[in-house]
């Protein structure tokens, strides 16, 4: 009986194919992304580079693509590096501009969401309270893992 398919090696085959995604936002104060939609191939190799004005305590959330990625590196404006090796969490907040790159394999195919909204202290909510974005504050978009 043969296998038709089957990841050998690293999850992690250098160089990664670079994603950049901006966050900027509109006059009266809602959120712009640069794209919507990123499409990705799984086993692949990914560093999604982040940048945000910084007009705005922006959160970046996006839960499902981080559970069925394998994580390796965050760096944070290009100096600090946060090696994960698998790690999760759940979103990345600007609270003042800047940029920070994740670099990922994506392990399960599907298509996962992400959203942009203001953190969770701007909204009057509690430190850390995850999928809580204003409608009327939001900006959304989605990963499709093929």
């Amino acid at each position: 009986v043969g296998i038709e398919a089957q990841v050998g090696g690293s999850l992690v085959e250098f160089p990664p194919l670079d994603i950049t995604l901006e966050i900027s936002e509109t006059t009266d104060g809602q959120p712009v992304i640069s794209m919507d939609t990123i499409e990705l191939i799984t086993g692949e190799y990914y560093r999604l580079n982040v940048t945000s004005s910084g007009e705005t305590d922006w959160r970046l959330e996006m839960p499902d693509l981080l559970q069925n990625s394998h994580l390796r590196l965050v760096t944070v404006n290009d100096g600090i590096e946060i090696h994960l090796q698998s790690m999760v969490f759940r979103a990345i907040e600007f609270d003042q501009p800047g940029k920070i790159s994740l670099s990922f394999t994506p392990i399960r195919p599907g298509t996962y969401a992400f959203t942009i909204g203001r953190n969770p202290i701007a909204q009057g909510l509690s430190r850390g309270q995850a999928g809580v974005q204003e409608a009327d504050r939001r900006a959304e978009g989605r990963f499709v893992v093929r």
